[in-house]
Parts: C-alpha cells; structure tokens; sequence
C-alpha cells in the first residue's frame, strides 16, 4: 500500500492533539513541564487504542491510508462532533459514516427561536425522519390538532395519508401536494437510514393501509421541496397564504420550517 500522500490529514491531527486538555493526573508533574499544548502523541494514542508509533506515522504522512475503523477511533479519541468527524473523513479520502439516527431533541437555541417568533410567524421542527419535534404557539394556533395519538401520531407522512382534517385545512389541491411530496421525503428517509426500524415500519403500515400511499410511492420521486407557497383555509381567519422555507441543521438532521405571512391570490378556491 502507499503512503497516505494526504498532509492536511495529519496536520489535523496535529492541531487537535494541540487543543486537547492533558490528563490530570494528582501528583503528576509531567504538565508542568511540558513544552508543547495539549497531548502527547503517546497520551493520544493510548486514547485512541493505537500504536504510537502508527499515529506518528499519521501525522507525519507515511502511513498507508488509515481504514474506516482507524478513522472511528481517532473521531472518539478527538472529541469530535458530527461535522469534524465528517471532515476528518474526507481528509483521508473516505466517505464520511452514515448518520444512524436523527438528535433526539432540539438544540435549547432553536427552541428559543421558536418561542421568540410566537408572534410572528409559525415554525415548525422536524427530522430526518418526518417526525414533528416542536412547533411554537403560531404554528398550532394556525393547523389546530392534526397531530394525533400512537406510534406514528407526530410523524408527517403517517399524518398526510391518514389524518381526516388535512384536507380542511389545507384544501384538497394542499393536501394532494402533501401527499405527494411525503411519499417523496420518505423514500429520503430510507435512503438515509437504510437499516432504521422505525421508517420500515412506517413503510410497511402505509403501503399495506393506504392506497393513496402506493399511488404516490409508484411515481419514485425522492427529493426535499425547500420552499411552496402553503394556502391554509382557517376556521376564524379565512384563507390564509404563506411563503413556506425549510432550513436544515445538519448536525442534528433536524428541519426547521419558516411559514412568512403572504396576501393569498385573490383567485384561490377554498376548499
């Protein structure tokens, strides 16, 4: 095999192993005499569960090419979050690891966003997997109580084929976008979590369940529609129109939807 051939490979590690805190160990003096910050490249590699001498070889560029299980370790050894972990990867010419699933909870500044536009506009969060995560108070004032009970009761796909108030909200033509653009995401989701028992349940009840499903997941798009202008028929408010906007926060695989108030077109069916 040849040499890694890579040099901002090794002067990642080089400046990681830089910024990581030395062991603190009581009645050690070793740090107070070290010359350089951070670890040593032994202290790393014990981490990292490596020779020594293999991870001089890293840092320096004469090592062959490190494997994917190499490359895990020195992610965990590091610290490392998503992103680094990713960039890490693609420095040694890997393919970054699949994600296994999407962050569990949203960040505590995402919800604040979403409690500081209460009065401003809806948004919603999702992940990776179409389920809703939160949403603030403008965004269940303005869709009420779609979002039901059971396994499935917050996930968006299971919601536009199953839930019986969609089309009263968003009218038959929204719903039917719905409908088509959630067979669509789904067919992502898979892509993405290939092995996720969760999403080939969900899989298996629609296609199973809902004809309507079937038709749409016959048509094999795949894809993420990132801006629609949504039309809302609401009980008290009449129709209403937003430009919809989905942002995404890859660290998390979670999906930030912005609803910004628009004059609906003067011509639009309700209904």
């Amino acid at each position: 095999m040849g040499h890694n051939g890579r040099p901002e490979f090794g002067e990642f590690l080089r400046h990681r192993r830089a910024q990581m805190t030395p062991p603190d160990r009581p009645g050690d003096l070793r740090s107070s005499v070290r010359r350089v910050p951070g670890l040593r490249r032994q202290e790393l590699s014990d981490v990292a569960g490596i020779s020594v001498e293999y991870y001089t070889r890293l840092e320096q560029g004469r090592a062959p090419r490190p494997s994917r299980e190499v490359l895990s370790a020195l992610g965990r050894a590091f610290q490392l979050s998503t992103a680094e972990t990713h960039h890490l990867f693609r420095l040694a010419g890997e393919l970054p690891p699949q994600q296994r699933a999407p962050a569990a909870h949203i960040r505590p500044g995402l919800q604040q966003l979403l409690d500081g536009l209460d009065d401003t506009m809806p948004v919603t969060v999702h992940d990776g997997r179409l389920d809703m995560l939160a949403f603030n108070r403008a965004a269940a004032e303005l869709f009420g109580p779609i979002f039901g009970d059971g396994p499935f009761g917050h996930n968006i796909v299971h919601q536009a084929f199953t839930s019986t108030g969609l089309r009263a909200v968003l009218g038959i033509d929204g719903a039917e976008t719905l409908a088509r653009v959630a067979a669509a995401e789904l067919r992502k989701a898979l892509s993405v979590y290939p092995d996720d028992d969760r999403l080939r349940s969900l899989f298996s009840e629609l296609s199973t369940s809902s004809p309507e499903f079937s038709s749409h997941w016959e048509r094999g798009e795949i894809g993420t529609w990132t801006s629609a202008m949504k039309r809302v028929n609401h009980p008290e408010r009449g129709l209403l129109a937003f430009d919809s906007q989905l942002l995404h926060d890859p660290e998390s695989d979670h999906w930030v939807m912005l609803f910004t108030p628009s004059a609906p077109p003067a011509s639009a069916p309700v209904g």
